[in-house]
C-alpha cells in the first residue's frame, strides 16, 4: 500500500512520450523449494501474491511516479504478506525474536526532492523490532540526511527516528506467524509449543510456507519514466540466525546496488550513437539468498562493475555474479534492471519467487528454477 507521503511525492509525467520507459521486477526470496513438495493451492497463493505486489508497484510508475515509490510499495506488499521472509512473514532468530532488515538505493536523486545530493546514493537499516514495513523507513532515512547523516542505522536508535518522521511501529506480537515460529523450534530441536502470542485466525498465518527455513529476502528494482532506477530490499534474515546478525540486505554493495554512469571512450559513444544507444547507462540489483556469501563477494555490486568496465550486457554480468556464489557454495539469485528496461532474474537454486510487469500492464510471475514467467 502507498502511504500518504509516497502519495504526494508522485509527479506528474514529463513527457507524453509513448516510448518511455518503465518496468518493475521483483523477487520474494530464493532457497530449496520443490515443486514436488509443493501443491496447486499453495503455488497460486504464492502467484497471486507476487502480482499484487507487481501491481502495487505498476499503479505508481504508470502515473508518472518515482521509482522509489514503486519499489517501496511492491516491497510493503510483499512485507504484509505472512508467505516471505519479511514484514508480517519474518523468520526468526535463535532467541525466538524478529530482527528486520531493509535497504533502498537510486541510480540518481528522485526528481521530487531535488535536495537530496547524488553521493548519498542510498541506506540501510537493520535490527529492527518494531517497524511494521521496514522498507518504508529505509525511503523515510534515505529522505532525511539531516536526521540520518550516515548510509545505515540499527535497532533502537534506527525506530526511535522512524517515529519522528511518522514510520508505523508495531508491538513485536505482530511479526509473529505460526508456520516460522514452528520451523524456528523444529529447526533448534525444541518443543514448538507453547506457541509465544496466539494465533489469529486470519491474514494466513497458518498458511504452509514453500521454503522451509528460509535465508531469502524480498525485493523490487523499478524504472521510472525519468530513467531513475530505486532498488529495495527487505527482510527477516536467515531462520535461526544469531541474535545480532547483520546479513547482505542493509549492507551496501553486497545485497543491493543502484548507480548510473556515462559511456566512455570516443569510439564506443560514437557507435552508440550511429546505433542509437544512450551514453548514460544505469542499473539496479537486489539479491536474496544466503547473504554470508553475497557480502563476501559483494554481489550486487560486481553485477555494475562488470557492466561498467567489462561492457557486459545486463544478463551476463548477473548470471556471472550469480554462479559466481555457486562456486563459493551460496544459494540465491539476484533481480537485475537497466535504463534500457533489460530485465535479469537469474537464480543457482531450485527456485526463486520473481515477477515483471512493463509498460503493457501485464504481471508475469515465476517460482521454480524451470518456470517460464506466465
Amino acid at each position: 500500500m502507498v502511504s500518504a507521503s509516497e502519495k504526494q511525492a508522485l509527479l506528474p509525467r514529463t513527457r507524453k512520450d509513448k516510448k518511455a520507459r518503465y518496468a518493475l521486477v521483483i523477487h520474494g526470496g530464493a532457497g530449496t523449494m520443490s515443486k514436488d513438495g509443493s501443491t496447486p493451492e499453495q503455488r497460486a497463493k504464492y502467484k497471486s501474491a507476487l502480482r499484487r505486489a507487481l501491481e502495487a508497484g505498476y499503479a505508481v510508475l504508470k502515473e508518472g511516479g518515482e521509482a522509489m515509490d514503486a519499489a517501496v510499495a511492491a516491497v510493503s506488499s510483499m512485507e504484509d504478506c505472512p508467505l516471505f521472509n519479511s514484514g508480517k512473514g519474518a523468520v526468526f532468530n535463535v532467541e525466538g525474536k524478529n530482527e528486520l532488515e531493509s535497504s533502498i538505493m537510486l541510480s540518481k536523486p528522485p526528481a521530487s526532492h531535488e535536495d537530496i545530493l547524488s553521493s548519498r546514493r542510498g541506506f540501510g537499516i537493520t535490527l529492527l523490532r518494531h517497524v511494521r514495513n521496514p522498507s518504508q523507513l529505509a525511503r523515510a532515512l534515505y529522505l532525511a540526511p539531516t536526521a540520518a547523516p550516515h548510509t545505515m542505522l540499527s535497532g533502537l536508535p534506527a525506530e526511535k527516528i522512524a517515529e519522528e518522521l511518522g514510520v508505523e511501529l508495531v508491538d513485536e506480537s505482530y511479526f509473529f506467524t505460526e508456520a516460522r515460529w514452528r520451523e524456528h523450534r523444529r529447526g533448534l530441536g525444541l518443543p514448538e509449543e507453547p506457541l509465544p502470542f496466539p494465533v489469529k485466525e486470519n491474514a494466513g498465518a497458518k498458511d504452509v510456507t514453500l521454503d522451509q527455513l528460509p535465508t531469502g529476502t524480498v525485493g523490487a528494482v523499478a524504472l521510472d519514466t525519468r530513467g531513475c532506477i530505486a532498488a529495495v530490499t527487505s527482510t527477516g534474515g536467515r531462520t535461526n540466525k544469531l541474535a545480532g546478525r547483520i546479513g547482505d540486505t542493509p549492507s551496501m554493495a553486497a545485497g543491493f546496488w543502484a548507480e548510473e554512469w556515462n559511456v566512455k571512450g570516443r569510439l564506443r559513444r560514437f557507435w552508440n550513437q550511429v546505433t542509437r544507444k544512450r551514453n548514460k547507462v544505469a542499473v539496479g540489483v537486489s539479491g536474496t539468498g544466503d547473504g554470508d556469501y553475497f557480502i563476501r563477494l559483494a554481489t550486487a555490486s560486481t553485477v555494475g562493475r562488470r557492466m561498467r568496465y567489462l561492457h557486459e550486457p545486463l544478463e551476463k554480468a548477473a548470471k556471472h555474479c550469480v554462479e559466481e556464489l555457486r562456486r563459493d557454495g551460496g544459494i540465491g539469485g539476484v533481480i537485475a534492471l537497466d535504463n534500457k528496461g533489460n530485465v535479469a532474474m537469474p537464480l543457482n537454486c531450485s527456485g526463486m519467487y520473481r515477477g515483471v510487469i512493463h509498460e503493457d500492464g501485464v504481471p508475469k510471475t515465476a517460482i521454480f528454477d524451470d518456470d517460464v514467467l506466465s
